[in-house]
């Protein structure tokens, strides 16, 4: 509804019209509400427990990944450890081997101080491998396999089941689980008919 006179449309009844002419923009438009204070707040709470929960999961996937890092690093520093071992152990094997050969051979009389002091060494030498972890293959009587023997010789025989070692020529060591060196064997097979 217009005046008559003046064509411009007649505040609301009950609004005080000094509020209404500051609620209205140059154009005759009422104005944009103002925002509300609180309104601010909750949004800026909520942007900063955004922000504090990508921190939190940023920090526990870089945790993780130096937790891991950590981890892969020992498991290599284990590892160098272990194959330094591993190389010095195969070259103290052919030492064993010998003073194995010294001990089977006869002893001139008069010579028994000398066979106690080899044999002293020899013990210590075991001891030693066996600390670090060292174990000796048993191959004589069980079945040839590859994967720890390695047959040198085979040999006809009756007495023996076909595949079965017959004799160990070089003893057979594993470190831990993993074969250090492979028992070199004698191995029976059967008669050809």
């Amino acid at each position: 509804m217009t005046t008559p006179d003046t064509g411009a449309t007649p505040p609301k009844v009950g609004v005080d019209p000094a509020q209404q002419a500051d609620q209205m923009t140059d154009e005759g438009a009422p104005a944009a509400p103002l925002p509300d204070p609180a309104d601010a707040l909750v949004a800026d709470v909520t942007d900063l427990r955004r922000e504090r929960d990508a921190l939190y999961d940023r920090l526990l996937r870089k945790t993780a990944e130096f937790d891991n890092y950590r981890k892969r690093m020992d498991r290599e520093r284990r590892e160098m450890v272990d194959l330094a071992a591993q190389d010095l152990l195969l070259e103290l094997l052919p030492i064993l081997d010998n003073f194995e050969r010294a001990m089977m051979a006869d002893v001139p009389a008069g010579t028994e101080k000398y066979r106690e002091g080899v044999e002293l060494i020899y013990k210590q030498l075991q001891d030693l491998i066996k600390k670090r972890g060292v174990t000796p293959i048993d191959a004589v009587g069980a079945d040839f396999d590859p994967h720890v023997h390695q047959a040198v010789v085979q040999e006809v025989s009756p007495t023996h089941r076909e595949g079965e070692v017959i004799s160990e020529l070089g003893r057979g060591y594993r470190l831990g689980d993993r074969l250090l060196r492979a028992s070199m064997v004698k191995v029976a097979k059967r008669e050809q008919a």
